[in-house]
């Protein structure tokens, strides 16, 4: 069998299982969040934290109880990482210094994972358990909660109230993260991932000296790594171990978990607002572009360019034999169209277009499918600029399910979609203004050049991904990254919350002759232009000084 038929085939097949997850998970994730009964293990959490899972909140309450929360979440995790050597279980490890230590708090909490560490030589048992696992649940039972109030601000009318931020973030995780990453878990260990607390060991002699490895709950965490689009590797290697991922199988089992849920969403959102058709056009926007990106970045990777690849059968450099270029394509646009970040390969190796590919997808907002929650927002909010310049060119007060799209609500969406490129933008401008930063790039030009943009544009789009060349671990750079963490996090969710307050408050419009019809392929195809274009403008002279730059002189 080709190489290309293997990719294609490995496509088809993860193409079937999410389509056979779509509606089930859909329909079940609308259930969770429309139910009034809370189950025995709720009722225990909300009493454990003081919360009143009943009282419905306006959206500057609900935004609170986000960014309380998220705030102690890092101040959690960076004490517990300053305190590591201290603590039981940490094989010896020293305690985080300070940079890196807020840095990492940021990333977990921020549902970004990036890392400037290498977790097997770094991160104890007690804080990757205790500490990281935990992060991975709950930062992206924090991302659905928002996405939810912002369908429940479509849903409901003539009310400011969206829900309960509690209730909503203790849902996601005992009813949904939790049960998935189990069952995601079981499979793994079936198939040869680890799942243990051994210490360090030696397995060997290699170049003259031993070579060590050190156990870990690597199974239970992977699984919740990819299904909450965390994307924080137990090593350094990431995906591209064989202890987290170790065959052909899960390699593509690890890239349904990372999509199923944002998919899902579409379904959920469909439910909730009544007409299932909306979410089916959200659907075919976010695989419209999936599948574009996906069969681009498999035609740019298996592109010979000499006889190295001709033997290869692709770019091979930097991929995993288990995977191929095939396999190594499919995860690579999977992880940076959500904000997943997890890796089986080196990004930094892929053609100069590939890893150009890969940038686009996290600056497109990551919303094909986008992260779990994040995506969903983040194309409703697409959704609404598209049905804004709808307006213009037919002159008609722009609606979107059955909501008035006005200055306020415009002002709010504007916001959101200028936030990220500006912390990219302006932290790349300054990083490559500095001279220390040329000591931490591994390369000179375009692809240099790359390195420190990728590392802005996956740290405020929380990815968490890097192109593996630059020496992140500076405090420059642990410092700005872990600020284009948070803000590229929380100010976006204070707009998304404002404008879901907005749309709650309003009562519905009968739909007439003149409403643009949002659940047919032409405003799909709308929303597609929307999507690429806005991204392009913004992002074109970036990418031109870097990975188009390197793709067209290679």
């Amino acid at each position: 069998m080709s190489p290309v038929l293997a990719g294609v085939l490995q496509f088809l097949a993860l193409a079937v299982a999410l389509g056979l997850a779509y509606r089930p998970l859909g329909d079940y994730m609308a259930r969770v969040y429309s139910s009034d009964k809370h189950l025995r293990v709720e009722k225990w959490i909300y009493k454990a934290i003081g919360a009143n899972p009943s009282t419905e909140m306006r959206w500057p309450a609900y935004l609170r109880g986000v960014l309380a929360f998220s705030a102690v979440s890092v101040l959690f995790l960076y004490l517990m990482q300053r305190l590591q050597g201290s603590l039981p279980g940490s094989l010896g490890f020293v305690s985080i210094p300070a940079d890196q230590a807020f840095n990492t708090a940021a990333s977990f909490v921020a549902n970004t994972n990036w890392q400037s560490y290498s977790g097997e030589q770094t991160m104890g048992h007690v804080v990757q358990t205790g500490g990281l696992a935990v992060q991975n649940f709950v930062s992206a039972a924090v991302g659905i909660a928002v996405a939810v109030a912002l369908v429940r601000g479509f849903a409901r009318s003539r009310t400011g109230e969206l829900g309960n931020f509690w209730s909503d973030l203790v849902r996601g995780t005992v009813r949904i993260l939790l049960p998935i990453s189990v069952i995601g878990a079981i499979v793994l260990v079936a198939c040869g991932a680890i799942q243990n607390f051994s210490g360090i060991h030696e397995v060997g002699q290699f170049m003259g000296g031993s070579q060590q490895w050190n156990g870990g709950a690597v199974a239970s965490q992977e699984a919740i790594k990819e299904l909450g689009t965390n994307g924080g590797g137990y090593f350094n290697a990431n995906s591209a171990h064989p202890f987290e991922n170790p065959n052909g199988f899960t390699n593509l089992f690890e890239i349904f978990l990372i999509l199923v849920i944002p998919f899902a969403l579409t379904r959920t959102f469909g439910k909730m607002v009544g007409s299932v058709k909306q979410g089916y056009a959200i659907l075919a926007t976010m695989v419209t572009i999936w599948v574009g990106f996906t069969a681009l970045m498999m035609w740019t990777e298996f592109h010979h360019g000499g006889p190295a690849f001709d033997i290869a059968g692709g770019a091979m450099e930097g991929k995993e034999n288990r995977f191929g270029v095939g396999g190594s394509s499919i995860f690579a646009v999977a992880t940076t169209l959500t904000s997943t970040g997890a890796v089986d390969a080196f990004h930094s190796s892929f053609t100069g277009f590939g890893g150009g590919i890969t940038m686009l997808g996290m600056q497109l907002g990551e919303i094909a499918p986008g992260g779990t929650g994040s995506g969903l927002y983040g194309m409703l909010i697409m959704a609404i600029i598209a049905v804004f310049i709808a307006g213009l060119m037919v002159g008609r007060t722009p609606e979107y399910l059955g909501k008035k799209i006005g200055t306020r609500e415009i002002k709010f969406a504007a916001c959101y979609i200028l936030v990220t490129p500006a912390l990219v933008l302006i932290f790349t401008a300054i990083a490559m203004a500095m001279p220390s930063t040329l000591t931490s790039m591994t390369n000179s030009g375009a692809h240099g050049f790359s390195e420190v943009l990728y590392a802005y544009t996956s740290g405020a789009n929380n990815n968490g991904s890097a192109f593996a060349g630059l020496n992140a671990n500076t405090p420059w750079f642990n410092t700005s990254i872990g600020l284009a963490m948070l803000l590229g996090r929380f100010v976006p969710m204070v707009f998304v919350l404002a404008l879901a307050g907005s749309l709650a408050e309003q009562k519905p419009i009968p739909a007439t002759a003149g409403t643009l019809r949002t659940e047919k392929p032409l405003f799909t195809g709308l929303l597609v232009g929307t999507v690429m274009i806005v991204a392009g403008l913004t992002y074109f002279p970036a990418l031109a000084l870097g990975p188009l730059a390197e793709g067209l002189a290679s």
